[in-house]
C-alpha cells in the first residue's frame, strides 16, 4: 500500500526500509484510480449541478430522484457490494490454484446467473412500480407520485445493466485492472451532461431518464475491451454444483443482508425526507449525498477497491500477517485523511453548495436546506471509510456474520434516530441520524478485530491528536469566508477562489498541528517528501 513500510510504536515512526516492488506499485495503483475516479466525481458534480439549475428540489426532480434511488437501492442492496465481497475473493482463489481457465468459466457461470436474476428483477420491478414507490417515499402531492411512477418503470433495466457491468468489473479488478471500472462514472456522467445540453429542453425530466439508462449501458460497454485483452470472452453456462458457485451462494446471503445497510438507510432517509418541505428534503437529501461521496468516496472507495483483490490473495496464500498489517496501515491513513475531510466539509458546507448548485431554480432556500444536511452528514465520514475498509476485510476472508449483525443494528439504530430528531430537526436530524448510524456500523466491525490488535496501543493517542487537529481546523475554516469574501470578487469566481484558499489553509494548518503533535502519519509524509 505504502513506498515505505511503517513500524509504528507508539508515538514514534520509525522506517524500516523499502518495501516490495508491489508495495510501490500499489501505491501508485491508488493514486492513479483516485486521479480517474476524481475526474467522474467531478464530471458527477457537474451533472448534479445542471440537474440542480433545471428542475431544483421542486415535484420532478423529486419524483426523479426516487425513481433512480429505487432500482439502485435494489441492486446495490441484493447484488452491487455482494457482487465484489463474494465472486472477487472465489475468483482470486481460482486464478490462485486453478488457473485462468477454470477461473475464466466460472466468471461465465457467475455472470450467467446474475443475468438472469437481475433481468427477472427488472421485470417484476417494471410490472410493479406503484407500491415500490409507495416504499420509499410519502408524497403529499398525488402528481408527484404519479411522476414517480412512471419514471421507476423507465429507469428499472438500470438493474441489469448494473448487474453486468459490476460483473464484468469484479473481473477485471480481481486481476488488478482497475482503470476501465475507474472510467465508469466519467462515462456515464458524459452521456448525461450531453443531454443537458442538447435534448432536455425538448425531452424534460423522461428524455433524462433514458439518458441515467444509457450511461449505466455504456459501464459495462467500456470494460470489453481490456477483459478482451486480458484474455477472456464470455462463455453463457450455469454450473451450480462447481466449488466456486457453491462457495459463493453460500456466501453471498449473509453477504447481501450485511451490505443492504447504506442503501436500506438511504431509502429510509429518503422516505423521512419526502415527508418534508412538500418533498424537497427528498432532493436536498440526495443533493448532499452525492456532494458527500465525491469528498469522501474519491479517497475511499479507490482505496478500497485496489485493497480487496490484494486482501482477498493474502487470504488466499494464508498470509495472516501481512493481511494484518494492510488493514492496520489502511485504517491509520484513512483516517489521518478522513477527519479533516469531514471537519473542512462541515465548515463550508453553506458556501460549497452554494458554489456547486446555486443559479437558475436552485434558489436560496434549496440552499440552506441542501447545506444543512449535507454539514451534518459530514459528521458521519470517518464512521463511513472505517466501515467500507473493515467490511472488505470480513469478506476477504468470506466471513459474512460480523457484518450482518452489524448492518442490522446500525439500520435499527437509523430508524430509531429519524423517527426522534426528524420531528425536531428536519433535514439536520436526517443527516445526523445518517452519519451516527455509519459510526455504530463501523464500530461494531472493529470491535471483533480488536482482538486481532488491528489498532495497535499507539492507535488511540494519534486518532486523538488527529480529532483535536481537524476540530482547531474546521473552526478556524468556517470563519475563514467571512474575513475572504469581503476581500474577493463577487459571484462564482470569488467563491471558488474562497473556497479554494479555505481548502488551501485547511490542508496547511491540519498538516502543521498533527506535526506539531508527532503524528505518526504527519512524519510519514514528511520523509516520503524528503526522499523525492
Amino acid at each position: 500500500m505504502f513506498p515505505y513500510d511503517v513500524k509504528y510504536t507508539g508515538y514514534k515512526c520509525k522506517e524500516v526500509g523499502p518495501l516490495e516492488e508491489q508495495h510501490g506499485s500499489a501505491a501508485k495503483t491508488v493514486s492513479f484510480v483516485m486521479a480517474v475516479t476524481l475526474i467522474g466525481k467531478v464530471l458527477g458534480l457537474y451533472r448534479d449541478r445542471l440537474l440542480a439549475v433545471h428542475y431544483s428540489t421542486g415535484a420532478a426532480a423529486n419524483a426523479f430522484f426516487t425513481a433512480s434511488r429505487i432500482p439502485r437501492v435494489f441492486f446495490d442492496a441484493v447484488f452491487a457490494s455482494a457482487i465484489a465481497a463474494c465472486f472477487i475473493p472465489v475468483f482470486s482463489e481460482y486464478l490462485e490454484k486453478k488457473g485462468k481457465k477454470e477461473a475464466f468459466r466460472f466468471a461465465g457461470s457467475f455472470i450467467t446467473m446474475i443475468a438472469l436474476v437481475t433481468g427477472a428483477l427488472t421485470l417484476v420491478g417494471m410490472a410493479l412500480p406503484r407500491p415500490l414507490v409507495a416504499l420509499f417515499a410519502d408524497y403529499s402531492d398525488p402528481a408527484t407520485t404519479e411522476l414517480a411512477v412512471s419514471l421507476t418503470r423507465v429507469m428499472f433495466p438500470t438493474v441489469f445493466f448494473s448487474g453486468i457491468a459490476f460483473s464484468l468489473v469484479g473481473v477485471l479488478q480481481a486481476q488488478d485492472h482497475f482503470t476501465a471500472p475507474a472510467l465508469m462514472s466519467a462515462a456515464s456522467n458524459g452521456v448525461i451532461i450531453l443531454y443537458f445540453f442538447t435534448l432536455d429542453a425538448r425531452l424534460g425530466i423522461f428524455g433524462l431518464a433514458g439518458a441515467y439508462l444509457l450511461g449505466w449501458l455504456l459501464q459495462g460497454v467500456i470494460q470489453v475491451p481490456p477483459l478482451y485483452r486480458l484474455g477472456y470472452w464470455y462463455r453463457p453456462g450455469l454450473d451450480f454444483r462447481s466449488e466456486g458457485m457453491r462457495k459463493v451462494l453460500a456466501l453471498m446471503g449473509p453477504v447481501m443482508v450485511s451490505t443492504w445497510v447504506q442503501p436500506i438507510n438511504q431509502a429510509i432517509n429518503g422516505r423521512f425526507g419526502s415527508r418534508l418541505y412538500g418533498g424537497a428534503g427528498m432532493s436536498a437529501l440526495e443533493y448532499a449525498s452525492n456532494l458527500y461521496l465525491v469528498i469522501a468516496g474519491t479517497f475511499i472507495l479507490s482505496v478500497t477497491n485496489v485493497i480487496f483483490p490484494k486482501l482477498s490473495r493474502l487470504t488466499a496464500g494464508g498470509r495472516e500477517g501481512e493481511f494484518q498489517d494492510t488493514i492496520r496501515q489502511t485504517l491509520r491513513v484513512c483516517l489521518f485523511l478522513v477527519l479533516p475531510m469531514s471537519a473542512g466539509l462541515t465548515a463550508v458546507a453553506q458556501p460549497l453548495v452554494s458554489l456547486i448548485y446555486g443559479g437558475g431554480e436552485f434558489d436560496a432556500f434549496s440552499t440552506e436546506i441542501t447545506a444543512t444536511a449535507l454539514g451534518w452528514m459530514a459528521l458521519g465520514m470517518a464512521g463511513y471509510g472505517v466501515q467500507n475498509i473493515l467490511s472488505r476485510a470480513y469478506f476477504a476472508r468470506q466471513q459474512g456474520k460480523v457484518p450482518l449483525i452489524a448492518g442490522g443494528a446500525s439500520i435499527l439504530v437509523n430508524i430509531l434516530l429519524c423517527q426522534v430528531l426528524t420531528r425536531r430537526f428536519s433535514v439536520a436530524g436526517l443527516a445526523l441520524s445518517s452519519a451516527i448510524s455509519a459510526t455504530v456500523y463501523a464500530l461494531l466491525l472493529l470491535l471483533p478485530l480488536q482482538r486481532e490488535k488491528i489498532l495497535d496501543g499507539g492507535a488511540l493517542p494519534d486518532l486523538i491528536k488527529m480529532a483535536l487537529s481537524a476540530l482547531v481546523m474546521g473552526l478556524c475554516v468556517r470563519a475563514a469566508p467571512g474575513v475572504l469574501s469581503p476581500l474577493l470578487p463577487a459571484g462564482k469566481p470569488g467563491e471558488l477562489l474562497c473556497l479554494g484558499l479555505c481548502a488551501g489553509l485547511g490542508v496547511a494548518l491540519y498538516f502543521a498541528l498533527t506535526l506539531i503533535l508527532r503524528v505518526d502519519e504527519a512524519k510519514l509524509v514528511v520523509s516520503l517528501a524528503r526522499r523525492k
